[in-house]
């Protein structure tokens, strides 16, 4: 009688246990600019994403490593790419597989009973499935959002997508995330879950439907001038963030230069950012069709989390449920074609079309902000992060200056699921949980290394530099755009940080021989 009590009493306390852990679900938008969701000043409509923002929190301040595939070996690992791959890019070569020690988080939430899905884009190394999810659906076929011809379900590939069937990968991502969640429900309903939602879009190709295009219709015809002072005007309003709006920098190209593709893709596309009214009718016309295709995709976007977010709701896990949206990167002034090509006769987001931002409207995706995807000034590295929990965040529609960062969400989820995991390399990152009822004024360090450009900021100085270029330095407290290089005004602050820097990257060398 004693066991069968003793029994009864432990499977009793694991559900209150089990119960009393928040579900997570981690939506992750691929491209994303600072501005490009209406809670962060856009005039693009999202107001899916704005209701969570307005029942719990916007970070201001919260960073990624301004690439796709080291933002999402950071996000699953806790660990900056460096410290876990030789290249910080993942699926290349063999050699630059994670080092053992380096757990994706759902291995790590199988402790605490949690159940684990990703849906979407991967880009890390190894398979879903064997790194510790429990369901798959993995949409690597970046080039075609109407027809893929790389796409897995638990591991296993499957057919090539036709063309014409109606397929669109945004839509896609939202029904396999509701399948998983109903399944879920259905069979392990007293287990949490976490959820990863990796969307592709807006990445390039600029892909949306006919339907999504015509709803914009021709609000970008204006120019990205007057669109970028208008969200300026807005992110001031909301309070978000104050100083100077960054000064236009025409010269800045793509980083990957691309003349051929240029040259197909015809007289309206130009890979520098002019003012608009020297742009000629022709340039101004395929411009402001680009955004309205990037717009598009995003409101698209807003409308499948609307979807997931009833789904939610139906299970009666929605007041429950950790919702993270954040971005990979910021907009992308990339111009290149690949996938299927560009026809120059087909409609603007059409699938045999190819078009990409380019620096012109990546500027203004990232407004207030300098520079774009690729490189690690806050334009490239800084994107929006909304956090929501009902039952866990009683602030509504306040806004946190606390500097967070990818690495912090694995320390924050395993806050959260109660694990007694101990990582043999400590994570660089911090549980955010203590940010959830107030914002934390703490002094930390943040670090950065991609292609050549490398960037610390330490507090509120910030070390910057451009591949060849001189380290350029800047006091984020009173310059939050980095328009006022300092760095000739407090050398010996540069030859602070820059030994911070080399003292970081020689510590994950250290870490890779583990």
């Amino acid at each position: 009688m004693c066991r069968i009590f003793t029994l009864f009493l432990c499977l009793f306390t694991c559900f209150i246990t089990a119960k009393t852990k928040p579900n997570v679900v981690v939506i992750l938008a691929d491209d994303l600019g600072f501005s490009d969701i209406g809670c962060y000043g856009s005039e693009i409509q999202t107001p899916n994403i704005d209701k969570l923002a307005n029942n719990g929190l916007r970070y201001t301040q919260f960073y990624n490593t301004a690439r796709c595939w080291p933002t999402r070996g950071s996000l699953m690992t806790g660990y900056y790419a460096q410290q876990i791959s030789r290249d910080a890019v993942f699926e290349i070569k063999k050699e630059n597989k994670r080092p053992n020690w380096a757990d994706l988080l759902p291995k790590i939430l199988k402790q605490a009973n949690y159940r684990s899905y990703h849906i979407g884009k991967w880009h890390i190394d190894g398979k879903p499935i064997k790194n510790g999810f429990d369901r798959s659906y993995e949409l690597r076929d970046q080039h075609r959002f109407f027809s893929p011809t790389k796409h897995f379900e638990d591991d296993k590939i499957l057919p090539p997508v036709k063309k014409g069937t109606g397929f669109y990968a945004t839509t896609k991502v939202a029904n396999k995330t509701i399948e998983y969640l109903e399944e879920h429900q259905e069979k392990y309903a007293k287990k949490p879950f976490m959820a990863f939602v990796a969307f592709a879009a807006p990445h390039f190709p600029l892909h949306a439907l006919p339907e999504d295009i015509a709803k914009v219709g021709d609000r970008y015809a204006k120019g990205w001038d007057k669109i970028r002072q208008e969200r300026w005007a807005r992110l001031q309003k909301l309070g978000i963030i104050s100083g100077k709006l960054s000064p236009i920098e025409p010269d800045v190209k793509p980083p990957y230069d691309f003349p051929k593709d240029l040259q197909k893709l015809g007289s309206g596309e130009i890979n520098y950012r002019p003012l608009w009214d020297s742009l000629t009718l022709e340039q101004k016309k395929f411009q402001a069709n680009k955004m309205a295709v990037h717009a598009a995709m995003i409101e698209r976007m807003d409308t499948e989390i609307g979807r997931i977010i009833d789904q939610l709701k139906k299970m009666n896990a929605y007041e429950d449920t950790l919702i993270l949206f954040l971005s990979d990167n910021g907009a992308s002034a990339e111009i290149m074609i690949r996938g299927d090509g560009h026809d120059p006769k087909a409609a603007p987001g059409s699938a045999e079309s190819h078009l990409c931002l380019g620096p012109g409207w990546s500027t203004t995706a990232n407004t207030p902000f300098r520079r774009h995807k690729t490189w690690v000034h806050e334009g490239g590295a800084c994107t929006p992060m909304v956090v929501h929990w009902p039952n866990g965040i009683s602030s509504k529609g306040e806004f946190r200056k606390t500097i967070g960062h990818v690495i912090d969400v694995v320390p924050t989820v395993l806050d959260l699921a109660g694990t007694d995991y101990t990582p043999k390399v400590n994570y660089p990152g911090k549980s955010l949980v203590t940010t959830f009822s107030k914002d934390n004024q703490e002094q930390r360090t943040i670090w950065w290394a991609h292609e050549g450009n490398h960037a610390i900021r330490i507090g509120d100085w910030k070390l910057i530099k451009t591949k060849d270029a001189n380290w350029s330095l800047y006091n984020l407290a009173k310059d939050r755009t980095e328009t006022n290089d300092l760095a000739s005004s407090y050398p010996e602050k540069v030859k602070l940080l820059e030994k911070e820097w080399l003292k970081t990257i020689d510590g994950f060398r250290e870490d890779l021989k583990k």
